[in-house]
């Protein structure tokens, strides 16, 4: 998908390079006058953005942005809420950039710089420059998938018929064959499974559509472009598994811009990782059944085939006979049951890849299903090769690592009809920082939440941006005026069995007192649940009108534009409303986060990490742990104040703020708000009354 590139006259435009062209170095400072006056009040944004008021700090960070782009190096650049940061880099990068990657943290986000903030900036700078949006194959509708599923699609409910028939209607009119385009078929719908590719299930250049291809046109629109806007899963899927088109683009990149890069290390863990689970093998063994019957029936019993994988996989599944388990290798008992099911299953899939060696060449789908089992079955090996008493995989476990790579941590992950084998790198610094190696250009890491106290130490280390440039520059609100964070006396220790409720006691006046208008941030959907049903029962029993909301109930988006219609809701959730969600105005007035949010102490991943730290001497906590907190706290609390005219409270109830030593390090991190303990005081913020500090 390709915007229009027609440049618009513009007073006070300056001249553009072609943008596509190698970036010209140029001493620092060098854009200085230029940028002063497109950020001028009578400059050009001013002109076509309404409500445009000029910021030093956006300002001072496009000065900032510019001279990296020039001098194609690396920033590390921290902006508070409000700065307008969006803006900050998106006019030395439209203007001096050359061919820029933008990256951001959602599909959500993506969409709105591709509809709404490029095209605004680019038409105020009249800057000639095209885009593109690049998502991964599974947003786009396959032709060949699509026919196949009108054909012979097995609909589990009536409901995906008539999704189906909405799909079908929708290619014919689409240029594109996003499925952002449909609102009428929910994105989570089961529908979107049959008529979208994946990397295993893509037939390429062989698929008789390939021409019409969405995902093949949406790569080379993006080839084309001179902007080109993905997502983080987006980048890192390609770089560990070089199929979104990304691969393709950096080349030829001069920028790179994450926003919301607070995200990446978390993203990269992920992909930078290996993970088979027993669904993907019983996926396959449906599809090495279904394709084995339609082309080579004569050359195999397929149903005694995949009969003794499918066995296989299930009674790895029951090695844990519990619902939920996270589990290190080496906390799983050397007598487990899971060690001998985990050669069983490894041998029965070499048993059928044998099998679809000798058939392969009867059908191209039946050479995907020998790929994607030669592929699940290097995992397993690598699995089985690795030492389990230590609980590391060996080093160089994927192509591509670093030589001083720590290893990674295997552990296993059991729902209640899976389980997943996970290998985690201990640390992505490594393994990005090669990625970053080669080609001079500029790379600029942007967020609301990157620094400690303006200490950046936490998240150069995990990136591996040691000795990289960083800034900050502060919020312009006056969060003395807007914001008051109180923090309630006499609760608990989060550990102990009544916190939720002791939580939903303190919390219940001050809902009281701010008329709902409230976000509850819990940090698990346990305590969501209690919550939930707390406030459902108190509500009730004192006559309190406020709509109440519960995540899970409905869609992120759909509770989000329920909860601003309704103006005095309250709104109970988990880490999907800590951030990138933005409610302006007085329909959140007061947010209130049940804990400190420090990873469970029983995440296999987390304790490897710590251990190798404290195996350098360092503190596992301070160094790791506690800054990881600080940093989700502030996306967090960064959703009270979202405008210059926001007033709320912002309502922490965690004790150890006050009574641990390093509770002063998290509220010095906070934004400036006056401080409390005394409810009075709460409720005078309301009402109008002075409010001591």
């Amino acid at each position: 998908m390709t915007e229009d590139t027609s440049p618009l006259a513009a007073e006070g435009a300056v001249a553009v390079p072609a943008a596509a062209a190698a970036v010209v170095t140029a001493p620092a400072g060098a854009h200085d006058a230029d940028i002063d006056r497109l950020f001028a009040s009578t400059g050009p944004l001013g002109q076509a953005v309404g409500g445009f008021r000029p910021r030093q700090a956006q300002t001072e960070m496009a000065k900032a942005i510019a001279d990296a782009i020039a001098q194609q190096r690396t920033l590390i650049a921290e902006a508070g809420t409000g700065t307008g940061k969006t803006f900050a880099y998106l006019v030395p990068a439209l203007l001096w950039g050359g061919k820029v990657i933008v990256s951001t943290g959602t599909k959500n986000l993506q969409d709105q710089l591709f509809l709404r903030d490029i095209p605004t900036v680019r038409k105020a700078l009249s800057a000639p420059v095209s885009v593109a949006l690049l998502k991964g194959r599974a947003n786009y509708v396959c032709h060949f998938h699509l026919e196949r599923t009108l054909q012979n699609g097995r609909m589990t409910s009536r409901e995906d018929v008539g999704y189906l028939r909405e799909i079908s209607r929708f290619m014919k009119t689409t240029s594109s064959g996003d499925k952002a385009e449909l609102s009428k078929v929910p994105e989570t719908a089961p529908i979107w499974n049959l008529v979208t590719s994946t990397r295993d299930t893509c037939m390429g250049a062989e698929c008789q559509y390939y021409q019409d291809c969405f995902v093949m046109k949406a790569r080379k629109e993006a080839q084309q472009a001179d902007v080109v806007v993905v997502n983080h899963h987006l980048f890192f899927a390609d770089v560990a598994l070089k199929d979104t088109g990304v691969a393709e683009l950096l080349p030829s990149a001069n920028t790179i811009i994450f926003d919301e890069a607070h995200q990446l290390p978390e993203v990269a863990t992920l992909f930078f990782g290996n993970t088979v689970s027993t669904s993907q093998i019983l996926e396959l063994c449906r599809d090495v059944l279904a394709e084995g019957l339609s082309h080579a029936r004569d050359g195999a019993d397929w149903a005694q085939v995949v009969l003794p994988v499918e066995k296989a996989a299930r009674d790895l599944r029951l090695a844990f006979p519990q619902d939920v388990v996270r589990l290190a290798v080496n906390q799983i008992a050397a007598s487990s049951i899971f060690f001998p099911a985990l050669e069983t299953m490894r041998a029965q899939l070499h048993g059928m890849i044998a099998v679809l060696e000798k058939q392969a060449e009867r059908a191209e789908t039946i050479e995907q299903c020998r790929s994607r089992a030669v592929e699940l079955g290097y995992k397993l090996d690598g699995w089985n090769s690795a030492p389990a008493a230590a609980g590391k995989a060996p080093k160089k476990a994927k192509a591509g690592e670093a030589e001083d790579d720590e290893g990674s941590v295997l552990w296993v992950e059991a729902f209640s009809s899976s389980l997943q084998l996970h290998q985690t790198p201990l640390s992505i610094a490594p393994i990005f920082n090669k990625q970053r190696e080669g080609v001079a250009r500029s790379w600029i890491f942007t967020s609301a939440t990157l620094a400690v106290k303006n200490d950046f130490q936490h998240y150069a280390s995990q990136m591996g941006l040691w000795d990289e440039p960083a800034q900050s520059w502060p919020s312009p609100f006056d969060y003395g005026e807007q914001g008051l964070l109180y923090v309630p006396q006499n609760l608990p220790q989060p550990n102990s069995p009544d916190y939720t409720d002791a939580v939903i006691d303190a919390a219940l006046p001050v809902i009281e007192a701010s008329g709902g208008r409230a976000f509850l941030l819990c940090t698990t959907i346990r305590a969501v649940n209690r919550a939930a049903e707390r406030l459902r029962a108190e509500f009730e029993a004192r006559h309190l009108d406020f709509p109440l909301m519960v995540q899970g109930e409905a869609g992120r988006t759909e509770l989000l534009d329920r909860f601003r219609a309704a103006g005095n809701a309250v709104l109970v959730g988990s880490q999907s409303f800590w951030e990138g969600v933005d409610v302006r105005g007085e329909a959140l007035s007061l947010v209130i986060i049940d804990k400190l949010p420090f990873s469970p102490p029983d995440d296999p991943v987390l304790a490897a990490r710590i251990d190798a730290l404290e195996s350098k001497g360092m503190n596992g906590f301070m160094h790791h742990q506690l800054p990881a907190a600080i940093i989700n706290l502030k996306q967090g609390a960064g959703r009270l104040i979202r405008d210059e005219t926001d007033r709320g409270v912002l309502m922490i109830c965690d004790p150890r703020l006050i009574s641990k030593g390093y509770g002063r390090r998290i509220w010095q991190s906070l934004p400036p708000f006056k401080r409390t303990r005394e409810l009075s005081a709460v409720q005078a913020f309301w009402s109008g009354a002075a409010v001591d500090g």
